[in-house]
Protein backbone atom coordinates (compact mmCIF):
# COMPACT_ATOMS: atom_id res chain seq x y z
CA UNK A 1 0.00 0.00 0.00
CA UNK A 2 1.20 3.46 -1.02
CA UNK A 3 2.80 5.67 1.76
CA UNK A 4 3.94 8.52 -0.55
CA UNK A 5 3.10 9.53 -4.20
CA UNK A 6 4.98 11.69 -6.79
CA UNK A 7 2.36 13.61 -9.70
CA UNK A 8 3.90 14.34 -12.80
CA UNK A 9 2.27 15.88 -15.93
CA UNK A 10 3.35 15.25 -19.21
CA UNK A 11 3.65 16.41 -22.94
CA UNK A 12 1.92 19.74 -22.28
CA UNK A 13 2.18 23.11 -21.99
CA UNK A 14 -1.23 23.52 -23.50
CA UNK A 15 -3.33 26.76 -23.09
CA UNK A 16 -6.48 26.27 -21.64
CA UNK A 17 -5.41 23.17 -19.94
CA UNK A 18 -2.07 23.49 -18.20
CA UNK A 19 -3.28 26.93 -16.83
CA UNK A 20 -6.52 25.00 -15.74
CA UNK A 21 -4.36 22.87 -14.20
CA UNK A 22 -1.94 25.04 -12.32
CA UNK A 23 -5.10 26.81 -10.45
CA UNK A 24 -6.19 22.86 -9.50
CA UNK A 25 -2.50 22.33 -8.03
CA UNK A 26 -2.10 26.01 -6.39
CA UNK A 27 -5.40 25.21 -4.85
CA UNK A 28 -4.33 22.22 -3.04
CA UNK A 29 -0.79 23.63 -2.68
CA UNK A 30 0.74 20.38 -4.72
CA UNK A 31 4.13 20.68 -5.87
CA UNK A 32 4.46 18.40 -9.21
CA UNK A 33 6.69 18.11 -12.42
CA UNK A 34 5.63 19.19 -15.92
CA UNK A 35 7.50 17.24 -18.48
CA UNK A 36 7.70 19.66 -21.32
CA UNK A 37 7.82 18.98 -25.00
CA UNK A 38 9.89 21.27 -26.63
CA UNK A 39 7.80 21.89 -29.50
CA UNK A 40 5.26 23.15 -27.37
CA UNK A 41 7.99 25.96 -25.86
CA UNK A 42 7.34 27.40 -29.02
CA UNK A 43 4.90 28.93 -28.67
CA UNK A 44 4.82 32.20 -26.27
CA UNK A 45 1.59 31.75 -24.85
CA UNK A 46 2.67 27.82 -23.95
CA UNK A 47 5.63 29.18 -22.57
CA UNK A 48 4.43 31.27 -19.90
CA UNK A 49 2.50 28.60 -19.23
CA UNK A 50 5.53 26.94 -17.94
CA UNK A 51 7.22 29.55 -16.91
CA UNK A 52 4.18 30.22 -14.59
CA UNK A 53 4.74 26.43 -13.41
CA UNK A 54 8.11 27.33 -12.45
CA UNK A 55 7.65 30.62 -10.27
CA UNK A 56 4.99 28.82 -8.52
CA UNK A 57 7.46 25.95 -7.25
CA UNK A 58 6.96 22.86 -9.88
CA UNK A 59 9.57 21.19 -11.39
CA UNK A 60 10.20 21.37 -15.27
CA UNK A 61 11.40 18.28 -17.01
CA UNK A 62 13.10 17.75 -21.13
CA UNK A 63 10.41 15.11 -22.36
CA UNK A 64 11.68 15.35 -25.77
CA UNK A 65 11.17 18.21 -28.50
CA UNK A 66 8.24 16.22 -30.74
CA UNK A 67 7.25 13.15 -28.70
CA UNK A 68 7.11 10.68 -31.54
CA UNK A 69 9.60 7.78 -32.25
CA UNK A 70 10.19 7.12 -29.09
CA UNK A 71 14.54 6.72 -29.14
CA UNK A 72 15.25 3.69 -28.89
CA UNK A 73 13.59 2.79 -31.93
CA UNK A 74 15.15 5.59 -33.98
CA UNK A 75 18.11 7.05 -32.04
CA UNK A 76 21.21 7.86 -34.09
CA UNK A 77 23.36 10.51 -32.32
CA UNK A 78 21.50 13.41 -34.83
CA UNK A 79 18.44 12.49 -33.50
CA UNK A 80 19.22 11.92 -30.05
CA UNK A 81 21.03 15.83 -29.97
CA UNK A 82 18.04 17.71 -31.31
CA UNK A 83 15.05 15.70 -28.93
CA UNK A 84 17.04 16.15 -26.02
CA UNK A 85 19.92 18.90 -26.53
CA UNK A 86 17.80 21.18 -28.23
CA UNK A 87 14.73 20.99 -25.96
CA UNK A 88 17.16 21.23 -23.48
CA UNK A 89 18.01 24.76 -25.13
CA UNK A 90 15.01 25.76 -25.60
CA UNK A 91 13.72 25.37 -21.78
CA UNK A 92 16.78 27.81 -21.06
CA UNK A 93 16.76 28.52 -17.40
CA UNK A 94 13.14 26.51 -16.80
CA UNK A 95 15.23 23.66 -16.36
CA UNK A 96 15.66 22.13 -12.95
CA UNK A 97 19.59 22.00 -12.03
CA UNK A 98 19.12 18.01 -11.93
CA UNK A 99 18.23 18.31 -15.64
CA UNK A 100 15.18 16.06 -15.65
CA UNK A 101 14.93 14.02 -18.69
CA UNK A 102 11.94 11.49 -19.43
CA UNK A 103 11.73 9.27 -22.86
CA UNK A 104 8.57 8.57 -24.19
CA UNK A 105 7.35 5.27 -24.45
CA UNK A 106 3.60 5.07 -24.77
CA UNK A 107 3.49 4.49 -20.89
CA UNK A 108 5.33 1.15 -20.97
CA UNK A 109 8.86 0.52 -20.10
CA UNK A 110 11.49 -1.17 -22.26
CA UNK A 111 14.91 -1.25 -24.76
CA UNK A 112 12.10 0.91 -27.15
CA UNK A 113 12.53 3.88 -24.87
CA UNK A 114 16.45 4.44 -25.20
CA UNK A 115 19.59 3.77 -27.77
CA UNK A 116 22.59 3.41 -26.54
CA UNK A 117 23.29 6.52 -27.97
CA UNK A 118 20.95 7.95 -26.07
CA UNK A 119 21.81 6.53 -22.51
CA UNK A 120 25.59 7.80 -23.81
CA UNK A 121 24.52 11.73 -24.09
CA UNK A 122 22.54 11.61 -21.23
CA UNK A 123 25.78 10.34 -19.28
CA UNK A 124 28.41 12.66 -20.75
CA UNK A 125 26.20 15.87 -20.28
CA UNK A 126 24.91 14.95 -16.64
CA UNK A 127 21.35 14.66 -16.91
CA UNK A 128 18.74 12.58 -14.86
CA UNK A 129 16.18 10.38 -16.33
CA UNK A 130 13.16 9.94 -14.52
CA UNK A 131 10.63 7.16 -15.55
CA UNK A 132 7.68 6.06 -13.96
CA UNK A 133 5.70 3.22 -12.11
CA UNK A 134 1.86 4.34 -12.51
CA UNK A 135 0.62 5.16 -15.86
CA UNK A 136 -2.87 5.31 -15.59
CA UNK A 137 -3.86 6.02 -19.18
CA UNK A 138 -5.99 8.75 -18.90
CA UNK A 139 -5.46 9.52 -22.75
CA UNK A 140 -7.49 6.46 -23.23
CA UNK A 141 -11.49 6.45 -23.79
CA UNK A 142 -13.24 6.47 -21.69
CA UNK A 143 -10.64 8.88 -20.12
CA UNK A 144 -12.40 9.21 -16.41
CA UNK A 145 -11.50 5.26 -16.23
CA UNK A 146 -8.27 7.01 -15.15
CA UNK A 147 -8.97 7.20 -11.90
CA UNK A 148 -9.80 3.35 -10.85
CA UNK A 149 -6.40 2.86 -12.10
CA UNK A 150 -4.72 4.96 -10.36
CA UNK A 151 -6.40 3.77 -7.17
CA UNK A 152 -5.79 0.24 -7.96
CA UNK A 153 -2.03 1.31 -7.99
CA UNK A 154 -2.17 2.87 -4.66
CA UNK A 155 -3.09 -0.63 -3.38
CA UNK A 156 0.09 -2.36 -4.71
CA UNK A 157 2.71 0.29 -4.52
CA UNK A 158 4.72 1.74 -1.65
CA UNK A 159 5.60 5.33 -3.83
CA UNK A 160 3.65 5.54 -7.09
CA UNK A 161 5.41 7.91 -9.67
CA UNK A 162 2.14 9.10 -11.29
CA UNK A 163 1.93 10.39 -15.02
CA UNK A 164 -1.16 12.34 -15.60
CA UNK A 165 -1.27 14.16 -18.97
CA UNK A 166 -2.20 18.14 -19.01
CA UNK A 167 -4.43 18.16 -21.84
CA UNK A 168 -6.09 15.57 -20.70
CA UNK A 169 -6.65 15.89 -16.80
CA UNK A 170 -7.73 19.51 -17.19
CA UNK A 171 -10.86 18.44 -18.77
CA UNK A 172 -11.82 15.87 -15.87
CA UNK A 173 -10.52 17.68 -12.44
CA UNK A 174 -13.19 16.46 -10.73
CA UNK A 175 -11.76 12.98 -10.97
CA UNK A 176 -8.27 14.48 -9.90
CA UNK A 177 -9.61 16.02 -6.84
CA UNK A 178 -11.15 12.80 -5.67
CA UNK A 179 -8.31 10.89 -6.39
CA UNK A 180 -6.08 13.57 -4.16
CA UNK A 181 -9.24 14.08 -1.61
CA UNK A 182 -8.13 9.61 -1.21
CA UNK A 183 -4.77 10.49 -0.54
CA UNK A 184 -5.27 12.72 2.04
CA UNK A 185 -8.15 10.33 3.38
CA UNK A 186 -5.24 7.51 3.30
CA UNK A 187 -2.77 9.68 5.05
CA UNK A 188 -0.48 8.91 1.84
CA UNK A 189 2.04 11.83 1.94
CA UNK A 190 2.76 13.91 -1.91
CA UNK A 191 6.16 14.52 -2.32
CA UNK A 192 7.75 16.47 -4.99
CA UNK A 193 11.28 14.25 -5.42
CA UNK A 194 11.11 10.69 -7.24
CA UNK A 195 11.92 7.17 -5.87
CA UNK A 196 15.77 6.66 -6.82
CA UNK A 197 14.36 3.14 -7.80
CA UNK A 198 12.91 5.18 -11.28
CA UNK A 199 15.98 7.00 -11.94
CA UNK A 200 17.99 4.81 -14.16
CA UNK A 201 20.62 7.24 -14.85
CA UNK A 202 21.27 10.49 -12.37
CA UNK A 203 22.84 13.27 -12.82
CA UNK A 204 24.57 11.37 -15.04
CA UNK A 205 25.53 8.14 -13.47
CA UNK A 206 23.88 5.15 -15.06
CA UNK A 207 22.46 2.50 -12.88
CA UNK A 208 22.33 -0.88 -14.17
CA UNK A 209 18.56 -1.00 -14.27
CA UNK A 210 19.63 1.63 -17.26
CA UNK A 211 20.77 -1.65 -19.22
CA UNK A 212 17.01 -2.89 -19.42
CA UNK A 213 16.08 0.20 -21.13
CA UNK A 214 18.54 0.63 -23.91
CA UNK A 215 18.30 -0.92 -27.14
CA UNK A 216 21.97 -2.30 -28.24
Amino acid sequence: MATRLTYTFDNGPWPGATDKLLDFLAERDIKATFFVVGERLQDPESRKLAERAKAEGHWIGNHTLTHSTPLGRDGGQERVEREIGFTESLMGDLAHPRKFFRPNGSGSLGKHILSQEAQDYLAENKYTMVTWNSVPQDWIEPHRDWLARANDDLDQLNWPLLVLHDKFIAEMLDTLKAFHDGLIERGIDVVQDFEPAYLPIEMGRVHPAARELTTP
